[in-house]
């Protein structure tokens, strides 16, 4: 299995309430699962391929809940990695050189059975995880925008996080809304003003690594 490893932060935006049931094994909010997730690598290898400073998006689409599969998927690299981190990126972004069940990235792939090409494209990445804000941007293929939950009798910006100690693509998440508009071959509906997290990305073959 060739080592690797990847740091940075993710945005993800799925068509459930606020808090993602799924957090919580319950089934999602209307009765199946649609999301996108934008990533911005800080820094990261793939064997002896560099990783750093590359960005990539994830578009899922589930008839149910996740775990009852036959989901479809589309994964995005950007454009300007080389042929080397293309082949290193897309094998780790699809669950492969990982352990049996230790990534969100190992899990979503065998419980998508359909899959659409994998795209090369620009891709724009704004997240800023104290404020709970983002931006996710691929031509032809999807536009995220997120913001923080606001108090509905105040006005105020509201903090919640969610901490999931043994979790599979994170530790701890700060929650928020965002919405989704898509325009590539896989349509989402329902990402409108819906759960949003922004997570620290801290990623290996095993799963989540710990780190200070």
């Amino acid at each position: 299995m060739t080592p690797w490893e990847l740091h940075g932060i993710e945005l993800a935006n799925c068509n459930c309430d606020t808090g993602c049931p799924c957090q919580f094994m319950s089934l999602p909010t209307k009765g199946r699962c649609e999301a996108t997730v934008g990533y911005q690598i800080d820094k990261g290898y793939f064997g002896d391929v560099d990783l750093a400073g590359l960005k990539a998006a994830h578009v899922y689409k589930w008839p149910g809940a996740v775990h009852e599969g036959n989901g479809t998927m589309q994964t995005i690299i950007d454009e300007s990695a080389t042929p080397e981190q293309r082949n290193a990126l897309e094998k780790i972004l699809t669950g492969q050189e990982t352990e049996e069940m230790a990534t969100v990235w190992w899990v979503y792939n065998a419980m998508s059975p359909n899959k659409k090409e994998t795209l090369f494209k620009p891709i724009s990445v704004e997240i800023d995880a104290e404020a709970r804000t983002g931006h996710i941007m691929v031509p032809d293929v999807f536009e995220t925008t997120a913001g923080p939950l606001i108090n509905p009798v105040t006005g105020a910006e509201h903090r919640a996080r969610m901490n999931l100690p043994h979790g599979f693509e994170y530790r701890i998440a700060e929650v928020g809304k965002a919405t989704t508009t898509t325009s590539g071959a896989i349509a989402l509906t329902e990402n409108q003003d819906s759960h949003m997290h922004i997570a620290e990305l801290h990623m290996g073959n095993a799963g989540v690594l710990e780190v200070a």
